[in-house]
């Protein structure tokens, strides 16, 4: 709450501002553009729409040197972007709130759009964009007017269309640090007085900068093209038909994760012939057994129409199909020790074809507004995952047994030896190279959403605005799993009770005959074969149980069966009031209530098992398999609620924007790495207390700052069920990591003439308080702090011709994107650092 007293006290410091800028206007030369946002499916102005919206011009973006949708960050506080393991899988959050990176069943809270097109994965949103107009961030729910997916927010991406007055175009060739080329190339203009057209391409490639001391690729790089067509057509003054078609292709090696803390299995991964570099997160440097792969190729097709119905009602129908292809094999291990097979160690293929038609009629009277609509979505998923034993992992199993019972791991057999031998099997069946676990998953999602919004003037002054969405959401999953991990499978309670009950009846084998005539011993081997041991109940203990932690892939029950029947269906109605009131020409405020809502997200990873709650069922209907664990297979619907003061002002040379917010979300699904797979599960509550504020001040034609902060006061109101440090907790009542406090952009940019050039010098400085990194991993492990410098300066001159050097993160600011339990490697922590400081030089050539 200390934060929410500093956001009062700052609350006084802008209300005081509201008098100076009156004063500063006189002769200050300096006049502030007006800003055009669409974010309510309406075209508006930044200033006039009273909704808490973020809008980065293309202008920006490009002297900024925002190279796709992860650099926004940088401009936006209350946006957080986090790449975690491959390019595709990255998360968006907005307020704290957000998720759906790495699991394919599971759509993101912040939804993405790109030229009113849904791009229901993250990956499907990742470009080099050419010819932006500008990005618009809502911040909170918007499921009134965008649907299903968009409980924390929208990022809305919006292109130039093609002019049709005259032809132009422009050609840029960028060069950077660890061999970046990067070209750009785009043309616009008219084929006839009613259709225009515009044609646009990208390549991008970057050598790594994350080295593998083991001889391979560094990691790190960027390797992708791209390219996109579109046609705009006015057959008359009352239609307009805008056809886009793009296509992207990523082939990169991503990305870098380094070891945070050195845990006991450490000397195992050594003696086995691997290696890392320990605890030095920043070196940039690592050992991988081989170079990762991360494919995948994103395509679409859209069409948007425009047809005035008469000069006051207008109807916009919007249908795309979309396709997303991916591929990825990562060595998850993050050691050049093979414990996993390098053609599976993490391999997933992933098809997700998208079609979303939405229809929308808006109309306007003389004191109302309105707008109705419906929304279809329609997307076939389907997913085939595998991990598969390399040959060092018995090696590293056999040390970690033997150490752990005592006994020299470089002389003296295995446990896993004895286990064989006591078991029958031959030697070596434990961990043999290509056991492992393969997966399929499909599943079907159709949803419909019906919308409505209606802006009622009340007054010259007053408006009031009441929406609604209802909506209704299908899933039909499919998943099948071949477990071929042969210890996994062991039942060590069995096992140990066989032991137990030989030493307890004097070496007597554990047979029927021998069980009825020593009943006691039966029952005391049976009640000790499931305690753990330790130093005080030795030799009276389960020894077996102690393997448990490397049956790291248990056999799972595939479903649809008897008792799982692999569907949800969901609805919910979600809804907006808001009141906004013109204090005078330049200051209006106001107040509003709304709630988002997203449907079930299923999980499609190995971690997808029964909830403890069907285990009877299971169990009786004979679908029990040795060792099946009980946790979640999908987790259910979340709803936000949020409720928002807020104020907007404007004067020639200042515009300021305040937002103050109280944000929930109730069953926030929650998707955290535990070591060997992801936990998704439902938090009872998380809600976040804050105040948003974004200041822009010209004060003369050629100087612009802009001051952009966020305070926030997160609180896990209710998480019983967590994914704590070292296991299940309880993380009720605490705050969530991963989301700061205070972040805080500022940006500062002066222009001048040279001769017959315009210049400009820019800077941008992002500030982020320091946090624990995520929730199952130490603050003292893994925290972060952000100061990050970004710079960049350039020269047009009147030929076209345009030079620009840029640098982000010139200062070398070093801290963590995420952080993760080790894979297979107990006690000790890996996690993803930020990329180190880039520099580089833009050539670009207008044409007109």
């Amino acid at each position: 709450m200390a934060r929410l007293t500093l956001c009062r006290g700052l609350l006084g410091v802008v209300a005081a501002t509201l008098v100076a800028p009156v004063a500063a206007q006189d002769d200050s030369g300096g006049f502030l553009e007006e800003i055009v946002v669409t974010s309510s499916k309406q075209e508006s102005t930044l200033q006039e729409i009273p909704v808490a919206v973020t809008v980065v011009s293309g202008e920006e973006l490009k002297l900024s040197q925002v190279q796709d949708i992860k650099d926004l960050q940088f401009l936006v506080p209350s946006l957080r972007v986090t790449q975690l393991q491959s390019s595709g899988n990255t998360n968006f959050l907005i307020r704290g709130f957000g998720n759906g990176a790495n699991n394919a069943g599971i759509e993101p809270s912040v939804g993405v759009f790109i030229d009113g097109v849904y791009r229901s994965r993250t990956a499907s949103a990742l470009s080099d964009l050419p010819n932006l107009e500008r990005i618009e961030v809502l911040r909170g729910p918007q499921s009134t007017l965008f649907g299903k997916n968009a409980s924390a927010g929208v990022i809305s991406v919006i292109t130039a269309k093609p002019s049709l007055n005259e032809t132009t175009g422009s050609a840029s060739l960028t060069f950077g640090e660890y061999s970046q080329v990067l070209v750009k190339g785009e043309v616009n203009g008219p084929l006839s007085d009613t259709v225009g057209f515009g044609l646009s391409a990208s390549y991008n490639q970057r050598d790594g900068y994350y080295d593998n001391l083991a001889g391979g690729d560094p990691l790190g790089e960027l390797n992708r093209y791209g390219v996109r067509g579109q046609l705009l057509l006015l057959p008359s003054d009352a239609l307009e038909i805008r056809l886009i078609a793009d296509y992207d292709d990523f082939d990169e090696a991503c990305c870098g994760v380094a070891n945070l803390l050195n845990g006991p299995t450490g000397g195992a991964i050594l003696a086995t012939g691997g290696n890392l570099v320990p605890e030095s997160p920043f070196a940039y440097q690592g050992y991988y057994d081989f170079t990762p792969v991360n494919q995948f190729e994103t395509s679409g097709i859209s069409a948007q129409v425009d047809y005035d119905l008469t000069d006051t009602i207008t109807l916009t129908s919007i249908t795309a199909f979309r396709s997303l292809s991916r591929f990825d094999n990562v060595d998850i291990d993050f050691t050049s020790a093979q414990l996993l097979d390098p053609g599976t160690a993490n391999r997933t293929e992933t098809e997700i074809d998208t079609i979303t038609q939405e229809l929308r009629l808006a109309g306007a009277t003389d004191s109302t507004s309105w707008m109705v609509g419906l929304y279809l979505f329609d997307e076939d998923v389907e997913q085939q995952t595998g991990v598969l034993y390399g040959t060092g992992f018995r090696p590293y199993a056999d040390f970690l047994t033997t150490a752990q019972s005592g006994g020299n791991p470089f002389t003296d057999p295995s446990p896993l030896d004895g286990l064989e031998v006591a078991l029958g099997l031959p030697a070596g069946t434990f961990f043999a190279p290509g056991q492992g676990l393969l997966e399929d998953s499909t599943m079907d999602n159709q949803a419909i959403s019906l919308f409505a919004q209606i802006d009622i003037d009340l007054s010259d002054r007053a408006t009031l605005t009441l929406g609604a969405n209802y909506t209704e959401d299908e899933k039909d999953v499919v998943f099948d799993s071949t477990g071929t991990d042969v210890f996994s499978a062991v039942d060590l309670v069995t096992v140990g009770f066989g032991g137990l009950f030989s030493a307890l009846t004097g070496g007597q084998p554990p047979t029927p005959a021998n069980f009825a005539m020593f009943p006691m011993q039966f029952a005391q081997a049976q009640a000790l074969s499931t305690v753990p041991c330790t130093a005080a109940n030795a030799p009276l203990c389960n020894s077996a149980l102690a393997l448990t932690p490397l049956q790291f892939l248990p056999p799972n029950v595939d479903f649809p069966n008897s008792v799982e029947n692999g569907k949800s269906k969901d609805d919910d109605t979600t809804w907006t009031v808001r009141l906004a009131y013109d204090v005078s020409d330049n200051v209006n405020v106001y107040a509003s209530a709304g709630t988002g809502f997203k449907a079930t997200s299923w999980n499609l990873s190995r971690d997808s098992r029964p909830f403890p709650r069907d285990q009877a069922a299971i169990e009786a209907a004979g679908l029990n398999v040795p060792n099946l664990t009980y946790t979640t297979r999908f987790a259910e619907p979340e709803e936000s609620t949020v409720f928002e003061l807020g104020m907007k002002a404007r004067w020639d040379t200042v515009a300021l924007n305040v937002a103050i917010f109280s944000q929930e979300i109730e069953g926030f699904q929650s998707n955290i790495f535990t070591g060997t797979g992801f936990n998704l599960a439902n938090a009872g509550k998380q809600s976040t207390d804050g105040l948003e504020l974004d200041i822009r001040w010209q004060p003369v034609d050629s100087f612009q700052a802009t001051l952009a902060a966020t305070f926030m006061d997160p609180l896990y109101d209710s998480f019983p069920n967590a994914e704590g440090i070292g296991g299940p907790a309880d993380l009720s009542g605490t705050q969530p990591p991963g989301i700061h406090e205070v972040s805080i952009t500022a940006t500062g940019q002066y222009t001048f003439e040279l001769a017959n050039a315009a210049g400009f010098v820019r800077g941008e400085f992002i500030y982020e308080d320091d946090i624990q990194v995520i929730e199952n991993t130490p603050a003292s492990v893994a925290s972060r702090e952000v100061n990050t410098l970004n710079a960049s300066a350039g020269l047009t001159w009147d030929n076209g011709y345009e030079v620009m050097v840029w640098g982000r993160n010139v200062t070398n600011d070093e801290y963590l994107l995420s952080a993760f339990p080790s894979v297979a490697q107990d006690g000790s922590f890996s996690g993803y650092p930020n990329q180190p400081r880039t520099y580089g030089i833009t050539l670009r050539k207008y044409f007109d």
